[in-house]
Order: C-alpha cells, then sequence, then structure tokens
C-alpha cells in the first residue's frame, strides 16, 4: 500500500495495466491507432453557469468515422454530491477514467470523513488526464469537462464552477461562465455566447443548455440532436447548493419539444 490517499495511485503502483489508456501499442504506418480500431467518440458537451449553480449537458451520439457507433450513448456522470464530468474523445477510455474518478473521491471521502474540494477535484482529474498522455499521442484522446458547485463559496452566484482542460492534462478555470468541448464545440459555443444569462435560474440555464446542443448538431454530423421518435435526449446534470442531480427525462422531453416548436418559427434559433 503506497503512502497516498489516492486510489488510482494505488492502483497505478500495484496494478498499472488497469489505468485507463494502459497497453496501447504504437499503431504502425499512416494514421492513428484509434482511426485503426474504429474506436467509438463522443462529441459535445457544453456547460454553463446560472444563479445556483451550474448545469452541464450532452448530446447521445458516439460515431467511429463517419459512422454512428451509438444513437444513445451517455457522456454526462455526476461523480460525486456536488461535481460532474461531461466526456469528449475516445468514449471507452473517457468511461473508464470518469468511472476510476468517480471512485477516487468516494476513496477520499471515506479515509478523510469529508469531501475533496473543489479545486482538488479539479486537479486529480488532470492528473488522471496526463497519465493517459501516451494513448493520446496514439489517437485516444480524452478532454472532460468538470463542472462542480464549490460548498466553501459564500455567494451561491459564484459557487458554480467549469473547469476545463487539455490532452496534456493542463486545467483552466472557465471565467466566462460558459464553455463546450468536443467535436461541435465550436457551435455550441457560438451559441452560449449569445444565450447565456449568468442570472437565470435552473430552469433557464437547461433549457439555453439544450439550444447549443441543437445548434452544436445543426452544423456538426457527429452531434446528435433529440431523436423524439426513439425518445433519446440530451443528458443534462444541474448542480446546486442541494447537490448534482440528473434532470428527468420527462422534463428534458418538455424542453426539447418548447426549443423544436420555437425553430419552427425561427429555424436560426432565439437571441438574447
Amino acid at each position: 500500500m503506497t503512502g497516498s490517499q489516492s486510489f488510482s495511485d494505488f492502483v497505478g503502483s500495484a496494478a498499472p495495466h488497469l489505468l485507463p489508456g494502459a497497453g496501447l501499442a504504437p499503431q504502425a504506418g499512416g494514421g492513428t491507432a484509434a482511426d485503426a480500431l474504429g474506436v467509438p467518440h463522443g462529441t459535445t458537451i457544453v456547460a454553463l453557469v446560472f444563479a445556483g449553480g451550474v448545469v452541464i449537458a450532452g448530446d447521445r451520439r458516439a460515431t467511429a468515422g463517419n459512422v454512428i457507433a451509438q444513437r444513445d450513448i451517455e457522456k454526462v456522470f455526476v461523480t460525486d454530491t456536488h461535481s460532474a464530468v461531461g466526456i469528449a474523445g475516445s468514449a471507452g477510455i473517457a468511461l473508464e477514467m470518469v468511472r476510476l474518478f468517480s471512485v477516487d473521491l468516494e476513496h477520499y471521502e471515506k479515509l478523510e470523513g469529508v469531501p475533496l474540494s473543489l479545486d482538488g477535484k479539479a486537479n486529480k482529474l488532470a492528473g488522471m488526464i496526463r497519465q493517459n498522455l501516451g494513448a493520446a499521442m496514439q489517437g485516444f484522446v480524452v478532454v472532460p469537462l468538470f463542472a462542480g458547485y464549490d460548498t466553501h463559496e459564500p455567494d451561491p452566484a459564484r459557487a458554480g464552477r467549469i473547469v476545463t482542460f487539455d490532452p496534456t492534462g493542463g486545467r483552466y478555470d472557465e471565467n466566462l461562465g460558459f464553455h463546450a468541448v468536443g467535436s461541435g464545440s465550436v457551435f455550441a459555443k457560438s451559441s452560449l455566447k449569445k444565450l447565456h444569462d449568468p442570472g437565470a435560474d435552473l430552469a433557464g440555464a437547461v433549457r439555453t443548455a439544450i439550444e447549443a446542443l441543437y445548434d452544436a448538431a445543426d452544423d456538426d454530423t457527429a452531434t446528435g440532436g433529440p431523436d423524439t421518435v426513439r425518445r433519446i435526449y440530451p443528458v443534462v446534470v444541474g448542480i446546486t447548493a442541494e447537490g448534482a442531480a440528473r434532470r428527468d427525462e420527462d422534463e428534458i422531453a418538455a424542453v426539447v419539444d418548447q426549443v423544436i416548436a420555437g425553430r419552427r418559427e425561427r429555424p436560426g434559433g432565439p437571441t438574447r
């Protein structure tokens, strides 16, 4: 047993082959190993702060090249009582990383009796991304988006926080109040730039997130729009002082119906 309180550090010491991205061999010839294997990729994730916390949401499509690998993949996960992570990039490694991250947070809390601080959570995730650098250089890139509620912040209007990362493990606090990652992120961020209202309530923030994902799906083939026939809707998590909770599917379906009705009147979307 190592002296560290980190479960992932223990796994790295005792069984490093179990870590995300371990054991991947270089790809001979052109292209990356990820391309050769046809690894599914998750795409667009958005996050935005509002008056009482932060919302993070993701579409449901995974792609492998020009093929839809899965229509209903889940890419946004509650990781502890006041945080959530959305994943973009190589889906298998990203899912494994988020599971290990969640276990690490629970492991720390059981040992210490208190949750890890929000900055500590972001730094922990950054370290896990850095451990995946070798795999990222082969094309198995994972770029999560972290959202959390800082329980030590006395002002609820400032407690919602968004942290972004690069493939080397660099972490960056997002101070504009919104961000997006994945193939449709440029379109989603353009939408958020118009629609984001930091003074909105939770319902308003959820509506804005879905509008941004709709805009991303309108221009990016790798981002899936809402599928009302199959009832496949974005996964949306709201994080407030009361905790992190995935929004009910019926609630999201109702918002999607409102968005679609609005697009019939104004195909380009609303402006604030």
